[in-house]
């Protein structure tokens, strides 16, 4: 008697037990919550760019649901910095999140998606047009279109309005970022016939390893280290450049953060007077680089390129974001709205349950307009805009560049 009662007894437990499990087993999934991780730069000298994109996923979620559950975050802040991030990462892998979203940079992509990828946790709408996140170990879906097609569209461009090649220069952040957008300075100047001299300089700066090597004084790069403001050992790189070839920098294409970039043009074009065009990649961030730029006088001759549209944009998505952000509204925080629209939507396009491999598949299927955006992942299945917008920044802000404003800023 006293067996039977004891299996009654663990088997009224283990019904009780059943009972009080979730209906979804998935990580990250509860009846009534969803959970998304982000690790970006809330703090530092790069906490525009996190403050920016933890805004606009907030402000596209705030009120709505993903088949019938509330969205809620965790984040952690990483300074811009590997070791924070690898940190930052394993702590939302061990409290359960069903993805992680809009992580700021690319250094810190390169430690913590092989982290993603162990644990399965897909890697989505990351603010970096790198290409290791093209493709990428683990699962990963990208809104923003590459450091390739910007840096490639600046180069074209100014080629085509009749800069020469050897008048292209470089000036980059001494990582996987900086050299990721060198590799997409070397695709385009390979198509504009560069000297061989060059297309060797690029290669050895970027076959260099370990962390921040001497890629200064090689070929017509300069160099600074990341979250510092030290611009003249790369200046003078490009002085030296100058000076050994007989060449002449006309435009100097930039890939960095707005904090350093900003005190180069200053020390280049306010300080030294070299006049040179300054082109900046979107990561760069518009808004508080425009800020530094004012603040220096240094706001002539400056190109951005930008992957969401100019905030004077008249599309759906655009008005709706003004309208949410508020004080918030700008290119960062916008880029931001729309990753957590584009997510929200896709989650809730899934046929069936609230899974990754559910989500996964969602997203190759992906093929819709957003607010006048078109996002499509049918045709590469990791990256679902090619948005690029050229633009040069005025006293109003940036306005979208034309064939004349070139042929201005090239006299």
């Amino acid at each position: 008697m006293q067996k039977i009662k004891g299996f009654l007894y663990i088997g009224l437990v283990g019904l009780i037990s059943v009972a009080a499990t979730p209906s979804y087993a998935e990580v990250g999934v509860t009846d009534s919550t969803i959970t998304f991780g982000s690790v970006l730069a809330l703090k530092g000298k790069a906490q525009g760019l996190g403050q920016g994109m933890r805004q606009g996923m907030e402000a596209a979620v705030k009120g709505k649901q993903i088949k019938g559950r509330t969205v809620q975050f965790l984040f952690e802040n990483d300074f811009y910095e590997p070791p924070k991030a690898i940190e930052g990462t394993k702590k939302l892998v061990q409290k359960g999140i069903f993805l992680m979203i809009g992580n700021v940079g690319t250094p810190t992509a390169k430690v913590t998606l092989p982290i993603l990828a162990e644990n399965n946790v897909p890697a989505v709408g990351f603010f970096t047009g790198a290409g290791l996140l093209r493709p990428a170990p683990g699962p990963v879906a990208n809104y923003r279109a590459s450091y390739i097609q910007e840096t490639a569209a600046v180069i074209d461009a100014a080629i085509a309005n009749g800069l020469k090649p050897a008048q292209v220069c470089a000036y980059l952040q001494n990582d996987s970022y900086g050299m990721a957008g060198l590799a997409g300075v070397k695709l385009a100047m390979q198509r504009a016939n560069a000297s061989q001299d060059t297309l060797a300089a690029y290669d050895k700066i970027l076959n260099m390893s370990g962390d921040s090597p001497p890629r200064n004084n090689v070929g017509p790069v300069g160099v600074y280290k990341r979250n510092t403001t030290k611009v003249i050992p790369g200046y003078q790189s490009l002085k030296n450049w100058e000076k050994k070839t007989g060449n002449q920098c006309k435009l100097v294409v930039s890939v960095g953060a707005y904090g350093n970039i900003a005190h180069f043009v200053r020390n280049a074009n306010v300080k030294n007077k070299e006049g040179w065009i300054v082109s900046a990649v979107s990561f760069t961030g518009a808004d508080n680089f425009r800020g530094d730029l004012k603040k220096y006088k240094a706001t002539d001759r400056i190109i951005m390129t930008q992957v969401v549209p100019l905030l004077d944009s008249q599309l759906p998505i655009v008005q709706e974001a003004k309208k949410e952000l508020g004080k918030n509204f700008g290119f960062v925080s916008l880029e931001g709205y729309i990753v957590g629209k584009m997510i929200h939507k896709i989650l809730n396009d899934i046929p069936g349950e609230l899974t990754r491999a559910n989500f996964l598949e969602q997203v190759k299927k992906s093929n819709f307009d957003l607010g006048g955006i078109k996002i499509d992942f049918t045709k590469d299945g990791n990256q679902g805009s090619n948005m690029v917008i050229p633009s040069y920044l005025t006293a109003s802000g940036y306005k979208e560049i034309d064939s004349g404003a070139w042929q201005k800023m090239l006299q």
